[in-house]
């Protein structure tokens, strides 16, 4: 059986490994429109958190195997269509992610200073196509709205001291941007009360620990929470206990602060706050605050709603990021897309009423989770392809061509696939570059540039 996986992500490959561990003759290629593979392992995980980023070693030796194939630089839905991939293979697993974010859906979002977390957090990863972000960093203080680990992330870059970033595999631009950051202060807001935080107690932990910032919680947003946790779930309670104790610390004025140096940097929690509307400064050139409506919460627990109590507050800022979430798009008008939730819809990974075609990951589920449940729901998708394959529901009697047919069709539309062994040379040469600057790599952010290490 040809199978073809769409998207080289987390949720690709551990679709692509699951397959091939578990049926010895299945032939699977993967697809990816970028020239490098990894997706969000690449491009979304922090760099200051290397350890993340170990799970390339598995889906290299996946990409090794000699039943799979690497084909990066295609663009499926315009390069080929999902119908012509389905002439091609017998099985296909649409695994491409979340590539949009959600909308505020307030006036103002679209002023210079507002950005997603996910072009920000593409700047400073080097995706291609955030790399002329330039965001302006030249304010004091930053505003980001989300309570998750994202959000998390972008308050440790903006507030990192320099010589623990230099370390990492964040690009040079970013790194030449943030040593002229005037960002000190860094405001995480978010709708709902700390116990709907979603961010995770290892994330939390950091940011409390970071050399050089100190975290500002006010105890009144805590009270009476030790009483309300006592029967929640373990790590939520962790999380919970970590933030009351945390608010409930006198601050330790730094000692450089009292020997007259410059003011620490800090970051702090809101919560029950909701945007209502980005204000533009006297020119409207950029952002001066953002109204907020104070809200209260209706219900407990994860499924509390926040509901706007009609009193409102300014947060001055000179900078919005909103971390509010990532969204899938819709790949090909042959493929069936819930556009209300951002995904394919499907039972256990099955395309409803497209028999032959999978989705696996963000696409599948949502744009949640972490590394581990990604590989386990995509172990999930895989498990139904080997189900359909064993129970003939999938005919594997016609031979299909597989990259053969494809590899036509790309010529004719010319289109040239990048393979993993050129993936390799591209990877080579940011593991040089980086070694000459004394970090892990420097990542090419230039998708022509790309092509040219590769002599295409």
């Amino acid at each position: 059986p040809r199978v073809c996986v769409v998207g080289s992500g987390p949720a690709g490959f551990y679709t692509a490994q699951h397959i091939l561990k578990h049926h010895g003759r299945a032939l699977v290629d993967i697809y990816e429109k970028l020239p490098v593979p990894f997706g969000l392992v690449r491009f979304g995980v922090a760099p200051d958190h290397p350890e993340v980023k170990n799970v390339i070693n598995t889906f290299t030796q996946t990409a090794h195997s000699e039943r799979c194939t690497y084909y990066g630089n295609v663009t499926v839905g315009r390069d080929v269509t999902v119908p012509e991939l389905q002439q091609a293979y017998h099985a296909v697993v649409l695994s491409y992610g979340a590539e949009d974010n959600r909308v505020l859906g307030i006036p103002g979002e679209n002023l210079p200073g507002v950005y997603t977390a996910r072009a920000f957090v593409g700047w400073y990863n080097g995706l291609p196509e955030n790399q002329d972000l330039k965001p302006d960093l030249s304010c004091e203080t930053a505003l980001i709205l989300g309570h998750g680990n994202v959000a998390l992330d972008i308050a440790r870059i903006l507030l990192s001291p320099l010589q623990l970033l230099r370390k990492t595999d964040i690009t040079d631009s970013s790194l030449a941007a943030l040593a002229c950051s005037k960002v000190k202060r860094v405001w995480l807001v978010g709708r709902r009360g700390p116990l709907q935080v979603a961010f995770t107690i290892k994330e939390l932990r950091e940011m409390i620990n970071l050399p050089g910032a100190r975290a500002v919680l006010d105890p009144a947003d805590f009270t009476g929470l030790e009483s309300a946790i006592k029967d929640a779930p373990r790590p939520r309670k962790r999380l919970t206990e970590l933030m009351i104790k945390t608010a409930m610390e006198k601050p330790v004025e730094m000692r450089a602060a009292a020997a007259g140096a410059a003011a620490p940097r800090e970051w702090g929690l809101k919560f029950q706050r909701s945007p209502q509307e980005v204000l533009p400064s006297a020119d409207g050139r950029r952002v001066r605050s953002i109204r907020m409506a104070l809200t209260c919460l209706e219900g407990s627990g994860d499924s509390a709603k926040a509901i706007p109590t009609g009193d409102v507050e300014e947060l001055e800022c000179g900078l919005v990021l909103s971390s509010i979430g990532y969204r899938s798009l819709p790949l090909d008008p042959a493929v069936p897309f819930d556009g209300q939730r951002g995904i394919i819809p499907n039972s256990s990974g099955r395309v409803e009423g497209v028999p032959g075609l999978y989705c696996s990951g963000w696409v599948k589920r949502g744009p949640t989770g972490m590394i581990i449940t990604t590989m386990n729901d995509s172990f999930d998708t895989a498990q139904s392809v080997l189900e359909d394959l064993q129970g003939g529901v999938l005919d594997i009697s016609p031979s299909r061509e597989g990259f053969g047919l494809v590899e036509s069709i790309l010529r004719s539309r010319g289109v040239r696939p990048v393979s993993f062994s050129d993936w390799e040379k591209i990877d080579a040469a940011e593991v040089a570059r980086g070694k000459a600057a004394g970090k892990p790599r420097e990542k090419i952010v230039d998708p022509e540039e790309m092509l040219r290490i590769i002599g295409h």
